[in-house]
């Protein structure tokens, strides 16, 4: 009779980075059937069907992207194509679909991932198409909580954003909904005289609601002095948080690094990922997080905010962690030491040391990006294969 192996997976001899675990140190990490089976310092080789040599790389925890565009308008990107090749097994679209057409994106883009899909329903009630943002009689709170019921394993919060008028519907909308329906509230702040970033953090948003954009131009974040405003540091005592959002509009190294001197850094880390911010200004996850790492931020501070945090501002604890048991969300990484430049939404640059670059991906136990073939057997050693399995 032949013998079943313990594992299907062993990434062997990485430098395990699990904030949700306390684990900063080598580790083994073994998989069998899509999920975690044992991490911990030597796991025998002889136990597993695929052992893969991950020395000199970090092995993490799936990152989460908890602000991205997936559907909606003409600038969004495919799950797939943006998570994978950047260690992301879980993106969040935020707001791209609203109750009336939800379910549409749930048949086309949500359903046909292999990237794990969450969705924050947009407020106004037709999604983010433009002109409608600007309908207040779209913003209708309670057919948006009500889908968000119907679908509470996908839908995991309400997203407001793009609001240009003087009144506050849209946010007391999304706000409104999240209390209906028992989930918070993103909120991508547009400035209007009537409406000051200061009330909207005090008066308008509640504790485990999240603003994004924090690092844009559109929000004031310094007083007079230079100081980061001393509201936003009470908004943040009070429990809201406070996002990265890069975006094509929203991270300038010259508000980023002031704000992170003065020890104003994100609750969590997140792209915007669009066709307008995925190409010049690369707001992918590795290269958000690199540009916060040259800016001061501990790597492991970086992959903390993308994963742990993350899991937590979505209200998805069992997310963002490699704990025995969990679903086999992996990312392996090298963190380069070199000469490399990076771009802001200004399109001014950034020499800096040290790059994330994403080797291998793997989603429910299964290696779906694999940068250099790690993973895969070697070709002179297969037979006359067709297609080898994943």
């Amino acid at each position: 009779m032949a013998r079943t192996s313990a594992y299907d997976l062993l990434l062997r001899g990485g430098h395990v980075i699990d904030p949700a675990n306390g684990i900063d140190a080598r580790r083994d990490v073994a998989i069998r059937n899509g999920k975690i089976a044992a991490v911990d310092a030597r796991i025998a080789v002889s136990g597993a069907t695929k052992v893969v040599d991950v020395r000199g790389k970090y092995v993490t925890p799936g990152l989460i992207d908890i602000h991205t565009h997936s559907f909606g308008y003409a600038a969004w990107t495919f799950p797939d194509e943006y998570g994978l090749p950047n260690g992301v097994t879980t993106v969040v679209d935020a707001g791209g679909a609203g109750w009336k057409n939800f379910e549409q994106f749930k048949s086309s883009i949500i359903d046909q991932s292999q990237v794990r899909v969450l969705a924050l329903l947009n407020i106004v009630g037709a999604g983010m198409l433009g002109i409608v943002e600007q309908d207040v009689t779209e913003m209708q709170h309670e057919p948006c909580a009500e889908m968000v019921k119907a679908y509470p394993d996908t839908i995991v919060g309400i997203k407001a954003a793009h609001h240009d008028g003087p009144g506050w519907e849209s946010v007391d909308g999304a706000v409104k909904a999240g209390d209906a329906a028992g989930v918070f509230a993103m909120i991508d702040y547009h400035r209007h005289p009537k409406r000051t970033y200061k009330e909207l953090l005090l008066d308008h948003m509640r504790p485990g609601d999240v603003h994004t954009h924090m690092y844009g131009l559109h929000t004031p974040q310094f007083d007079e002095r230079g100081k980061v405003h001393k509201f936003i540091r009470d908004a943040r005592r009070r429990g809201v948080g406070f996002d990265v959002g890069h975006g094509g509009g929203s991270f300038w190294f010259r508000i980023a690094k002031p704000c992170m001197d003065q020890g104003f850094q994100p609750d969590t880390i997140s792209t915007d990922v669009h066709k307008g911010s995925f190409f010049l200004p690369r707001g992918t996850m590795p290269i958000t997080m690199s540009k916060l790492i040259n800016l001061g931020m501990p790597l492991r501070e970086a992959i903390d905010r993308s994963t742990r945090h993350a899991a937590r501002a979505i209200n998805r604890p069992k997310l963002g962690t490699l704990s025995v048991g969990a679903e086999a969300d992996v990312a392996v990484f090298e963190f380069e030491t070199g000469d490399f430049g990076f771009v802001d939404s200004g399109l001014a640059s950034m020499r800096a040391t040290r790059r994330l670059t994403c080797h291998v991906t793997i989603r429910a136990g299964k290696a779906l990006w694999d940068l250099n073939g790690i993973t895969r057997p070697a070709w002179d050693k297969s037979g006359e294969y067709i297609r080898l399995p994943v």
